[in-house]
């Protein structure tokens, strides 16, 4: 090695003949990289100062697969620490492992991501969803196994939990050590590329959850604490904020301020979606990134943060436009949706937290009274900035089935998940999802009622799967007229919405969706929030004409203790109703959803 390298590139980068290794470690005398496995284990090599903090070689008979470690020098004290940018590691406490991003072999393909409106997400947790064993943690190549079930249920989108290196095997992964390596206990950096590359053949896209809101946390979870020794206030080191914003509450804030950290975790989100390929990332708990308190209190903004979160955004705009981020924001922020040219965040989407809220609201209590169509309502029709597909829409996600809550089933009818009033209110909601504008948004199990709080010790119980198959039916039913997979209710995937029959007495509450408008376009959606049926019920319709009953969620053949209220096609009458020009009397069971549509 002679001298700073001349090659690009952060972390341990290869070439033919050795590897490149550069290090940000402004405070450190000297550095030097410990060489712990291959041709040239057991020796220590020398790094050279460049500016800006930098140390960089080129090491020759290095190559992918040899371990090392960074030895920093600080204050007469050797630090032995992992490379920040290690793309493949033995585990949270080990070391590095020397990799060579080029080498996974893509097979070609003409994969293109499913357009927004067509986006169905499904949230999965790797070590949870398909662990081979019992008291196993589950892998990339496990979950890999099971997409053509998402593929058969209509799914069009993955989003994966946190799969950077955590401390330990078990995590929801909310705890990164290491932002750029994949977690080992789930398979590693080629265990992605493969799960990404089996969900493209299925024409499934991979959204990512990353976590720039704090690091760790703590200073025995991760090498980036104190990095290169120095500190102040107590705090973190060079890769965090020393004074008033440096505590989250889950870990010490990155600090935005330093152009290398900002670097960094602009390094990190174009590192998934270009070296693995990933077709979005949703960015956990934005609020925290531009607001020292999560809050909306001025006093405690941080502007570096939210140039952070437009920078990222303006990043991935330009590189990859079709790549979709989401914000976890949370507080109903319309400037997190904004465009970044009019000062906003730039996200195209971000997750509903009062969706979430008011749907629960109205299906959990066990009297139908408490119950509210206005609030519904106002959960079918909010919309951030004017873009109705700039929102996630769900009842269960990985937090909301945690941290205090539960499943939805469970919490209709505590210890009798599987009753019929879980079963009925909880689809119900699940109508609501797939019916609603936005972008629809399961939690690993919903589909079948798995009803046990998310924890990442306890797997998903894939015997419900079978167990409830009836209900499993009327999800893959929901996702496909939410996909207008028959051709006949367009309309849930265009931006039209009007709720125009809002009944607090009876607990009835109809809505028309449109895209262009017109037959096999307009769709209506009625849904009855009551432990009651009606034989007769008169709402107003958008068009005249047959309206055929497209999806009942009342049928036996979806659970036989349903009543299989028979709800009929209709048609109209000349009578002004609810705001539109024509009538029609339904039937519809207690606790049911109706969607009707027109043939052409």
């Amino acid at each position: 090695m002679t001298g700073v390298s001349q090659r690009p590139g952060m972390g341990a980068c290869p070439f033919d003949g050795g590897t490149t290794f550069r290090v940000w470690a402004p405070n450190a005398s000297q550095v030097s990289v410990q060489l712990l496995s291959g041709a040239a284990a057991g020796q220590a090599v020398a790094l050279v100062a460049e500016e800006g903090g930098c140390w960089s070689g080129d090491v020759s008979e290095v190559g992918p697969g040899d371990g090392y470690l960074y030895s920093l020098a600080w204050q007469n004290r050797s630090l032995l620490r992992i490379d920040p940018y290690a793309r493949h590691v033995t585990n949270s406490a080990g070391h590095g492992l020397v990799y060579d991003e080029a080498a996974f072999i893509w097979a070609e393909d003409d994969y293109r991501s499913p357009s927004w409106d067509e986006l169905v997400i499904y949230e999965l947790h790797v070590g949870t969803f398909a662990p081979a064993g019992d008291g196993q943690v589950g892998n990339l190549v496990d979950a890999a196994a099971r997409l053509p079930y998402l593929r058969d249920l209509g799914i069009t989108a993955v989003e994966l939990l946190p799969v950077a290196e955590f401390a330990g095997d078990r995590s929801w992964g909310y705890n990164p050590a290491l932002p750029f390596a994949v977690e080992a206990s789930y398979g590693g950096p080629d265990a992605l590329k493969g799960f990404v590359h089996a969900a493209h053949e299925l024409g499934i896209a991979v959204l990512l959850d990353v976590v720039y809101n704090h690091l760790g946390p703590g200073d025995l979870d991760h090498d980036l604490w104190r990095f290169d020794g120095w500190y102040e206030n107590n705090g973190g080191g060079i890769y965090f904020y020393q004074d008033w914003r440096a505590d989250t509450g889950w870990g010490s804030r990155p600090d935005y301020g330093r152009p290398q950290v900002r670097q960094y975790l602009r390094d990190n989100a174009a590192s998934w979606l270009g070296t693995y390929r990933l077709d979005g990332l949703r960015l956990d708990a934005t609020a925290a990134i531009r607001n020292a308190t999560g809050g909306s209190d001025p006093g405690q903004d941080i502007p570096e943060g939210w140039r952070l979160l437009q920078t990222v955004n303006d990043d991935v705009a330009t590189a990859q436009p079709w790549k979709i981020r989401i914000a976890e924001d949370m507080r109903n922020n319309e400037w997190v949706t904004k465009p970044t040219a009019e000062g906003g965040a730039g996200f195209p989407a971000q997750w509903d937290p009062d969706f979430v809220v008011q749907v629960r609201q109205a299906l959990l209590p066990p009297d139908d009274a408490a119950r509210s169509m206005a609030g519904l309502a106002a959960a079918v029709t909010r919309r951030y900035d004017g873009q109705p597909l700039a929102r996630v829409v769900f009842t269960e996600s990985h937090d909301a089935d945690a941290n205090g809550g539960e499943r939805v089933p469970e919490a209709i009818d505590p210890g009798h998940a599987d009753s019929w009033w879980s079963k009925k209110r909880s689809t119900l909601g699940a109508a609501l999802v797939f019916t609603a504008p936005g972008i629809p948004m399961l939690f690993q199990g919903q589909e079948f009622l798995e009803n046990l709080w998310f924890a990442d010790s306890r797997p998903v119980d894939w015997a419900k799967k079978d167990t409830f198959a009836g209900i499993l039916a009327l999800y893959r039913d929901l996702i496909r007229l939410r996909r207008d997979l028959e051709g006949h209710t367009r309309g849930l995937r265009g931006e039209g919405v009007q709720v125009h029959h809002v009944n607090d007495v009876d607990k009835v509450l109809a809505y028309h969706r449109w895209k262009d408008g017109g037959q096999q376009d307009d769709t209506v959606v009625l849904l009855n929030f009551a432990n009651r049926a009606y034989d007769s019920y008169v709402i107003g319709l958008p068009r005249s004409g047959v309206w055929r009953v497209r999806f009942n969620s009342d049928w036996s053949g979806y659970d036989d203790t349903f009543g299989d209220h028979h709800s009929l096609d209709c048609t109209t009458w000349s009578q002004p109703r609810d705001g539109l020009p024509w009538s029609a009397n339904l039937s519809i069971g207690p606790y049911t959803t109706l969607i009707l549509s027109q043939d052409d």
